[in-house]
């Protein structure tokens, strides 16, 4: 019987012991096993967060070299470097120099679609010079095109329309540079000179008032540069209109500028070109004072002509105004 109790006490004790040891292994398990758990959820975030931060620094990398692509081996040149102005300066030079080919070849290489009014306006100016018409036509409509206001543009074509002989254009033209020197007044043109150039036109066209009041307005605006032709083709108006006395008056004075200017002419041949038109305005300011019957003042006129001829040297002029004054004996 004792044996059998020491028997039962052991297996109660082993049952009791078994019952406490179980329980701690299982929860010893489960939190290792959740312990294992999140940390593998810990270093899946870690993960993700490090993996968008190296893309998105990837992404910002590119965009950058895209939007500011590192230089590779650009070379800069001096035409790289040169600025609208460069080329209009360059060519002017070349202009002054007779060298016209280069000078539109200049023009042309500082063309681009940000040309400006002007250079398309100096190169028609170089074609103009060269003869080419058609392209000098092109360059001004294009100058025109780029800057409705551009008095030079409009100066260069009506020069063009008048060596083609199509006066209307070449007046309406005219008309537009007077109109935007007023409003935009270029350093290059005056309004003495534009008012001259309306002058002329009107007086091929034979509006003979519009003529007189241009060429009033040129000489009002000389400023001490008065041109002997304006007087003169201001009497051709007046002659026209029937106005001899003020025709002469204007005859005598282009004659006083002549007579003015010609001691500071460069050159011989410019001296005698000048002396050449005031032989010319004695012989016609002689012809208007016929007309009005004043023989002696006709006579000075012719005097002087003649002495003129005389020093040129033009045997053609000394016997025809020889025959004028033999005339009026």
């Amino acid at each position: 019987m004792k044996k059998s109790k020491n028997t039962r006490n052991t297996r109660v004790a082993a049952a009791a012991k078994k019952s406490v040891v179980k329980p701690d292994v299982k929860a010893n398990v489960k939190e290792h096993a959740s312990s294992n758990s999140w940390s593998w959820t810990i270093y899946m975030y870690w993960f993700i967060i490090l993996f968008f931060i190296a893309a998105t620094f990837y992404i910002l990398g590119r965009s950058h070299e895209y939007l500011h692509p590192a230089p590779h081996n650009v070379v800069v040149t001096e035409e790289v470097l040169k600025q609208p102005e460069d080329y209009i300066r360059n060519a002017k030079e070349l202009l002054v120099a007779g060298n016209i080919d280069e000078a539109i070849t200049e023009l042309t290489a500082g063309i681009d679609e940000n040309a400006t009014s002007n250079i398309y306006a100096l190169r028609g100016e170089a074609y103009m010079q060269m003869g080419e018409y058609q392209k000098a036509l092109g360059d001004f409509d294009l100058a025109i095109e780029k800057d409705a206001m551009n008095a030079v543009a409009f100066y260069d074509r009506s020069l063009l329309n008048t060596r083609l002989e199509n006066y209307e254009s070449a007046l309406s033209d005219i008309n537009n540079a007077l109109a935007a020197q007023s409003m935009k007044p270029s350093e290059v043109l005056s309004l003495r000179d534009l008012y001259a150039k309306r002058g002329q036109l009107n007086l091929w066209l034979k509006n003979w008032q519009g003529a007189i009041g241009d060429y009033t307005n040129s000489l009002a605006r000389a400023e001490g540069k008065i041109s002997a032709s304006v007087y003169a083709e201001r009497a051709e108006a007046y002659t026209a209109m029937g106005e001899y006395e003020n025709a002469i008056n204007d005859y005598t004075s282009a004659v006083r500028v002549v007579s003015e200017q010609i001691q500071g002419a460069p050159t011989q041949q410019e001296r005698e070109s000048q002396s050449s038109s005031a032989m010319s305005y004695f012989e016609k300011s002689a012809a208007l004072n016929l007309k009005l019957g004043n023989n002696t003042a006709a006579r000075n006129d012719l005097e002087s002509a003649f002495a003129i001829a005389i020093a040129l040297n033009d045997e053609e002029s000394v016997d025809r105004i020889q025959n004028l004054i033999n005339g009026l004996n």
